[in-house]
């Protein structure tokens, strides 16, 4: 397991960028559960943050690519609208206790 952060760095509402064993990852908090998803739009590969740690839209309901706008279920990583309707950003599973937020590799 990779220990992502600890409890109070990823708070409610909250997206963050990560670079973990060679891997740019992104983490977000909606509804007191963590995700964690490579951060990697499917539409081009390119990276989806706005700038460094924004990866929510304008309501902070969905996930966005800076590049194409398509949007991301948070929960789920599908993309509901976009170039890239259909396919879905690659989900890390992830678990939380006292010490923080861990990637399972």
């Amino acid at each position: 397991m990779i220990h992502l952060c600890a409890p109070d760095e990823l708070v409610e509402g909250q997206s963050r960028g990560f670079f973990v064993a060679g891997r740019k990852v992104l983490a977000v908090r909606r509804d007191g559960r963590a995700y964690a998803y490579l951060n990697r739009c499917p539409h081009r590969g390119l990276t989806l943050e706005w700038r460094a740690d924004d990866f929510l839209d304008a309501s902070g309901s969905l996930l966005q690519c800076a590049h194409h706008g398509a949007l991301f279920l948070i929960e789920s990583g599908e993309c509901v609208t976009g170039p890239c309707a259909g396919q879905a950003l690659e989900k890390i599973a992830c678990h939380e206790d006292a010490a923080g937020l861990w990637l399972t590799p």
